[in-house]
């Protein structure tokens, strides 16, 4: 069951469709992530949620960018609808992605894919203080090492090529041993 939409304004189901075959999307995704004292990564956050195909899937946060909504302001929304209204989410002043992914609905023709759309997504990397509890179609959420979270065994468990996002956020930050 779908959670109501807060803003009536944005695209019904049947118009997203049309969009979505007709425009790329715009997408933020956010690799949550846990430091110590000197700012090292100790953990990395991952969802379970069911995936696209049906199948119990890991994630990272993802959602779409609304007309008229501040990057920040679509960001700050996925985190907590994810991640719970407690996980405290350290956003910089001046939110700049880390990288920039692009799904493309044809397999094969690039490291990211969805099948149900291209898409841009802006990829952050946010440091995460509170305790979380996934909200909406999160499952839970699991914090491991970096290491256990760029292991073939998890990377093989995310669609779309987010594990080979999740490696490339760990490896940005120099957390990869």
């Amino acid at each position: 069951m779908r959670t109501p939409d807060r803003n009536p304004g944005w695209l019904s189901d049947d118009d997203l469709a049309d969009a979505r075959r007709r425009l790329p999307m715009l997408y933020v995704e956010a690799v949550p992530v846990r430091l110590d004292g000197q700012g090292r990564v100790t953990d990395v956050g991952l969802l379970l949620r069911v995936g696209a195909s049906g199948g119990i899937a890991r994630t990272i946060v993802s959602g779409r960018v609304m007309h008229g909504e501040t990057l920040r302001d679509a960001l700050d929304r996925h985190l907590e609808k994810d991640l719970g209204p407690m996980a405290f989410p350290q956003l910089p002043p001046c939110p700049t992605p880390f990288h920039v992914a692009e799904y493309l609905p044809i397999p094969g023709d690039g490291m990211y894919h969805d099948d149900r759309q291209h898409a841009v997504s802006l990829v952050f990397i946010v440091p995460v203080t509170g305790t979380c509890e996934p909200r909406q179609d999160a499952l839970e959420l699991t914090w491991l090492s970096p290491d256990q979270a760029a292991s073939e065994l998890v990377t093989s468990e995310m669609e779309g090529g987010r594990g080979a996002l999740v490696r490339t956020a760990l490896a940005h930050l120099g957390a990869l041993r």
